[in-house]
């Protein structure tokens, strides 16, 4: 059956990429709210009087929740048009943002934070999708690597941008100042954006909603408490395990689905090796890339004693290289392919969270910052590849489903990456500090094991990289296997 977005897919003139460019900037400024409270932790911690531990579920509710809502957008994006999802996604992340500006207590606060979320969830797949049925595939790295500013030089620009609104106002003007911002780009937007495609009919299957929603959520909600010394009467592990199984269920069910009926999320895309290896070194890249950009902040902070605005400072020169970069990795994806560039990225990616094993209380910032930017740029070379070679590998009607997958094993690996990474620090910090280490000296250690824990996800990138295949193999055999496998309509 043809694709009913196949006619913009075959007719990708330049004219075409106009709906790229609100999508991004629209993509650019909710992706950025996934890592901006990281500098406001400390101060939060102080207002709300609340442990390290409970603050960093500002983040990982934010990743939790776009977990939960991505599979959904799946199925959503083949049933509604364009400018109906944008609609939706803007509004949504719009109101998010108004309750966390309002946020009269902590947990008011989170709450806000997973409204927002629920918003961003939809625009990363919108996009995504979009550039697959839009872009040629000789033209994919190019426009891929402008792309990745949406994508992932903002998380990396959102403790730089954070820090200078906290120089100037509180934490509550992070989110008034990104709200009319907001709320200007999705007005301006919906009066230029076309529709891409036309949606098709179907229905959801709750249960499958259900179980992903209590899946992911026990199992991160399990991993933040694992090491915590507290003496509640339900052990860590039991929520873990708990969401491990559930988490089984619904792979069971989307498996199920996949023979009668339509499911929540085609997990037919992992019969495509590229894509498979892809969506892996995504997962472990993104654990040890948010795990690092929790950790440096409270480094800088809590050890160092700089100000937020100093601490965005010292982190901004990685992001704008990142960014900087994008574009050219891309360019350079389509002449020389993804080896030359996504093995050197995951080896400066493991030298970068080694480095950073080594920080103590007198590290020169400078030596942070170079390290930093090394970071950053290896990251810089192993998205766009990734990226553009995982979902090119893809069969047209899988694009959906391959980019609602991506996305939420991305968000589930760095919610995951955060909380082991917090729990490592808090726990090796009170080991230290029982022993007669200084509060400084008692942070030091445990934020040295924590990136230690970085540098050892890292190796695995190294592998996965080296997996890869050079260039997007022809999706012609791939689309002929999916299909002998297409599910039979449910009467």
């Amino acid at each position: 059956m043809t694709s009913p977005a196949a006619p913009a897919r075959a007719d990708a003139a330049p004219a075409d990429y106009g709906v790229l460019r609100w999508l991004v900037l629209a993509t650019f400024i909710v992706i950025l709210n996934e890592t901006i409270m990281v500098n406001a932790i400390p101060r939060l911690m102080v207002e709300f009087d609340v442990t390290a531990r409970s603050a960093q579920w500002l983040s990982t509710a934010f990743m939790l929740t776009m977990a939960t809502v991505i599979p959904i957008t799946g199925w959503f994006l083949m049933r509604v048009t364009t400018r109906q999802a944008f609609t939706l996604a803007m509004v949504t992340f719009c109101a998010g943002t108004l309750i966390a500006g309002l946020a009269p207590f902590f947990w008011m606060l989170v709450a806000g934070r997973v409204v927002q979320a629920a918003g961003t969830a939809v625009m990363m797949p919108l996009l995504m999708t979009t550039i697959m049925k839009v872009v040629p595939d000789h033209d994919r790295g190019r426009v891929m690597g402008n792309v990745t500013l949406a994508i992932s030089v903002a998380p990396a620009m959102g403790p730089a941008v954070s820090g200078g609104i906290l120089a100037i106002t509180s934490w509550r003007g992070l989110f008034f100042v990104v709200l009319p911002i907001a709320a200007a780009i999705a007005v301006v937007s919906l009066r230029r954006l076309p529709d891409v495609g036309e949606p098709s009919a179907g229905r959801v299957d709750v249960l499958s909603v259900v179980l992903a929603g209590l899946g992911f959520g026990s199992l991160v909600y399990g991993l933040s408490g694992l090491g915590e010394s507290s003496g509640g009467s339900v052990p860590a592990e039991l929520p873990a395990v708990l969401g491990l199984v559930v988490v089984g269920l619904f792979v069971w069910r989307q498996l199920r689905l996949q023979r009668t009926a339509e499911p929540l999320l085609d997990l037919r895309v992992l019969q495509v090796r590229t894509y498979t290896v892809s969506i892996a070194l995504m997962a472990v890249a993104f654990m040890a890339m948010l795990a690092a950009m929790i950790l440096l902040p409270l480094y800088l902070q809590e050890v160092r004693g700089l100000s937020p605005l100093m601490t965005g400072l010292v982190v901004a020169p990685g992001g704008i290289m990142m960014g900087l970069l994008g574009p050219q990795v891309g360019k350079a994806f389509d002449r020389v392919g993804s080896r030359p560039l996504v093995v050197p990225g995951a080896v400066g990616m493991v030298v970068a969270l080694g480095g950073l094993t080594m920080i103590g209380e007198t590290t020169p910032v400078a030596a942070v910052v170079g390290i930093h930017v090394l970071l950053m740029i290896s990251l810089a070379g192993i998205f766009t590849p990734v990226f553009t070679l995982g979902l090119g590998a893809l069969p047209m009607h899988l694009y959906s489903h391959g980019s609602s997958l991506l996305g939420t094993t991305q968000q589930v690996a760095g919610a995951i990456g955060t909380a082991v990474s917090i729990t490592i620090l808090s726990s090796r910090a009170a080991t230290l500090a029982e022993g007669g280490a200084s509060e400084a000296a008692a942070m030091v250690g445990g934020l040295q094991w924590a990136f230690g824990l970085g540098a050892v996800i890292a190796l695995a990138v190294v592998g996965l990289a080296l997996m890869l295949p050079r260039r997007t193999p022809d999706t012609e055999s791939t689309e002929q296997a999916t299909d002998s496998d297409a599910p039979v309509p449910a009467p």
